[in-house]
């Protein structure tokens, strides 16, 4: 197999960064060459997001690829969060900066929609977990406010379809990303005229979905004019994060799930088929896959309630990075109470600690004593929300999960891998780490057919990566406290 190298740009809601894939002899490595920040513009209580700043970013990522010797690059790749976008007026320029999903305009926009359309029969066309975030009701508030740039819009393109359009000039809807806005039929895989129809929303502005592993095109002229990259493709990777993440998943067989954990945890399993029935009483999803699978998973905050807490913790001078946060974690008083991760309070609060406090206090709870107490909390309660979610996928789909893989950022993080395996009684398989990056690398390298198939993708994971295992010990006692816990967030 000869060598063949690609670009993974990865944006996530807190960093960015652009990694190179070599592909060699039959196993892959990867190298970082860039990394940066990516933070919320709040402008008269909105929340946006700086794109031509991230496009920037993009570009010196590619011109930082060409100093180090890597400006031989095959093709190139985008994924970011999901829901979020940008519209395109018809001048072909952006009409504005787009939103956060914490942007507070989505507020009451499910209810107002299910007086349109029964929760029943949106789940039935979508398979989406209700979400207030979802770009269903981003896309009505801008109605329901008679928002002008709504009316001007030519195209709506989704935050990585954005880049791809900077980078190429055409506009297209990946599939994956396109899946997490509960606006595409999950069965026809396009857009669901029906729903666009009876809330009034314009249909005409979705971009054509494509599949991954698709080529888009060209870099541009200009950009590579100005980046010195020369004459490489543009490929529609998994452009939504976790399906990229889940691609580079290094499983064998069938009875696993993952857990993409990250600023959010997103645990499920891969499905030929999706998993409807009323699973959206349980807020269970069916986002699109690469290898024409299904993610059939439960998406829960994760790494975001730790992020707010040390932004609140360096705001006082007490600066951690979150492997200190994690070993003082483990010095904590165990099982001292517990907080639903997915309240509404901890969405985007101001002060975490504060709102870690008022949940105790209302679910007549002892409030944490010190910082060790509060980072401890947060991580038992992850540790048994995934529990729950486990046995409720289990439960729903048949299938008996004998192992949980983890990979992304939290991977790294050995104290709650090891809560993970205690709490769920299973194996925990740790790594890759930079595993969204590295499944779009393979889906690249699958585009260029130096790859035969996911599966293929993920034997070449299991022979270039450590993977590192966390066996249950003391699970006795997380049984115990899953009913305490299933009692306080009920």
């Amino acid at each position: 197999m000869a060598t063949s190298k690609y670009l993974a740009f990865d944006f996530g809601a807190e960093s960015g960064r652009a990694i190179v894939g070599i592909l060699d002899g039959g196993k892959i490595s990867i190298e970082e060459i860039h990394r940066f920040k990516n933070k919320q513009i709040n402008v008269f209580h909105n929340y946006y997001w700086n794109i031509f700043e991230l496009f920037e970013e993009l570009k010196t990522g590619l011109k930082i690829a060409v100093r180090m010797g890597h400006g031989d690059i095959q093709s190139m790749g985008v994924d970011t969060w999901g829901v979020d976008f940008g519209l395109i007026g018809e001048d072909g320029q952006l009409l504005e900066l787009p939103h956060s999903y914490r942007d507070p305009r989505t507020e009451g926009m499910m209810e107002k929609v299910f007086e349109i359309i029964p929760r029943d029969k949106i789940y039935e066309k979508t398979g989406i977990q209700f979400m207030e975030l979802n770009s269903l009701y981003q896309l009505y508030s801008m109605k329901k406010m008679n928002d002008k740039l709504l009316k001007s819009a030519k195209r709506l393109l989704f935050m990585p379809d954005l880049f791809n359009y900077f980078l190429t000039g055409k506009m297209k809807s990946e599939y994956t990303i396109a899946s997490t806005s509960q606006l595409m039929n999950v069965n026809t895989k396009q857009f669901e005229k029906k729903i666009f129809s009876k809330l009034g929303l314009p249909y005409d502005i979705m971009a054509p979905i494509i599949q991954p592993g698709e080529i888009i095109g060209k870099l541009l002229k200009k950009n590579s004019e100005e980046t010195g990259i020369g004459d490489a493709d543009v490929v529609a990777v998994g452009c939504h994060d976790t399906a990229s993440a889940v691609a580079a998943v290094p499983a064998e067989g069938e009875n696993w799930a993952y857990l993409s954990s990250g600023t959010w945890s997103l645990i499920g399993i891969e499905s030929d088929k999706p998993i409807i029935n009323k699973n959206y009483e349980d807020d269970f999803t069916n986002e699109g896959g690469i290898g024409n699978k299904i993610r059939f998973l439960r998406n829960t905050m994760g790494m975001w309630l730790i992020q707010r807490l040390r932004s609140a913790w360096e705001r006082d001078g007490a600066c951690f990075d979150y492997v200190d946060i994690a070993n003082i974690a483990s010095k904590a008083e165990q099982f001292k109470c517990f907080i639903n991760p997915d309240a509404r309070i901890f969405m985007n609060p101001s002060n975490m600690e504060e709102a870690i406090d008022e949940f105790c206090k209302r679910t007549n709870q002892e409030c944490p004593k010190d910082k060790f107490g509060y980072a401890r909390t947060i991580y038992e309660s992850l540790a048994l929300k995934y529990k729950l979610i486990i046995k409720m996928i289990e439960e729903v789909s048949g299938k008996k999960i004998e192992k949980l893989h983890v990979v992304s950022g939290g991977a790294q993080n050995e104290f709650l891998n090891q809560l993970t395996a205690d709490a769920t009684g299973i194996p925990v398989l740790a790594g890759p780490i930079e595993a969204t990056a590295l499944g779009s690398i393979l889906v690249q390298a699958i585009a260029a057919k130096k790859i035969e198939s996911i599966e293929h993708a993920r034997e070449i994971v299991r022979r270039s990566f450590d993977i590192r295992i966390y066996n249950p010990t003391k699970t006795e006692k997380w049984d115990e406290m899953l009913e305490k816990y299933k009692s306080i967030i009920a």
